[in-house]
């Protein structure tokens, strides 16, 4: 266990000491106590830290936990961690395949990885060009309309 302690192991050491998973986290009070260090030790999970004040070093789950917190902001209630599992379960399935990604073009990460983003995207595109033209198309329209149809005001009319 002292090996796991200092975080220097033999990954082709089968001791039963050797961590089979690595956490990263961030410098919290949570993750340094002693009491999670000894818990992390005694099922064998290595522990390696961020830089202290750079939350730039895990920018995606920085990013994931704000996106949890802002869009499903009921979770932090939940106490019964089956009822959370279970939340999280459901969330998972909505976040993969209902929400829409700004970082991969709007479209959902089931989208993407089945092949169809691409398809989307450009869909999105022609149909926002097509409504672009529809709109110059419309204004020409009443501009000719207005400069055909406008009657000078008859003399003596103020």
């Amino acid at each position: 266990m002292a090996r796991a302690a200092t975080g220097r192991v033999d990954p082709d050491a089968d001791d039963g000491l050797t961590p089979l998973l690595l956490a990263v986290s961030d410098n919290g009070s949570q993750m340094i106590a002693t009491g999670t260090r000894r818990f992390m030790a005694l099922v064998a999970i290595a522990q390696h830290f961020g830089r202290p004040s750079t939350p730039t070093d895990q920018a995606w789950i920085e990013s994931l936990n704000g996106t949890l917190k802002a869009e499903w902001p009921h979770l932090l209630a939940i106490t019964d961690p089956a009822v959370l599992r279970a939340e999280l379960d459901r969330i998972q399935i909505e976040y993969n395949t209902v929400r829409l990604h700004s970082s991969i073009g709007y479209v959902t990460p089931d989208d993407e990885h089945q092949g169809r983003g691409e398809a989307i995207r450009a869909a999105r595109r022609k149909g926002l060009h097509d409504a672009h033209q529809r709109r110059l198309a419309h204004h020409r329209q009443r501009r000719n309309n207005q400069i055909h149809n406008h009657r000078p005001d008859p003399p003596g009319v103020d």
